[in-house]
């Protein structure tokens, strides 16, 4: 089996976003913000050439290799973040109760669900807007992915069915889009 001797991943900085690397940190910044990461490994290098970063790893073994992948992915998604956002769509369904939605300081509050009498709550994390459109969209958003992804599962994982069948039960909030 060849061995590779050196991979090498390359993220292009696009226009009007910024790059800077402190030691272990690096710091993306554009329009929509600015997100910071520490990278830490004693064999991955991650540094500036030109108008690029770019992750590098001498004879690499596969989880280095893999983890020089994952770094790769890291970037990628922390440029979108600041120029693009990241947006989150979830739809809240019932059948016969009629729950209610709202967004009181880092919570979602969901009452109603099943006619139950106690709200249930989802916690929003630090950096994610939530909006309630329609009194049944919930739209997240933010330029961090994994926060933003990390709200819509603690929404969607509020309204879990329980003691009941949930292929007759199907209310609940869930995600219907990506952007």
């Amino acid at each position: 089996m060849v061995k590779l001797d050196r991979v090498e991943h390359t993220v292009e900085i696009p226009e009007g976003v910024s790059a800077s690397i402190d030691g272990e940190t690096v710091t993306i910044t554009g329009p929509k913000g600015s997100l910071s990461r520490d990278f830490v490994s004693a064999r991955h290098d991650i540094f500036q050439e030109g108008g690029a970063l770019v992750v590098r790893i001498d004879i690499p073994r596969r989880k280095e290799r893999a983890l020089a992948g994952t770094w790769k992915a890291h970037l990628n998604n922390m440029v979108k973040g600041v120029t693009d956002g990241f947006t989150y769509t979830l739809k809240a369904l019932y059948s016969h109760f009629p729950m209610t939605l709202a967004v009181k300081g880092s919570e979602l509050i969901v009452n109603n669900y099943f006619g139950e009498r106690v709200p249930r709550s989802a916690v929003i994390l630090d950096g994610v807007d939530v909006k309630v459109q329609n009194k049944t969209e919930v739209v997240v958003t933010g330029i961090d992915k994994e926060a933003v992804g990390q709200t819509a599962a603690n929404i969607e994982r509020s309204t879990t069915v329980k003691k009941r069948d949930r292929r007759v039960f199907q209310d609940g909030i869930y995600l219907i889009e990506k952007a």
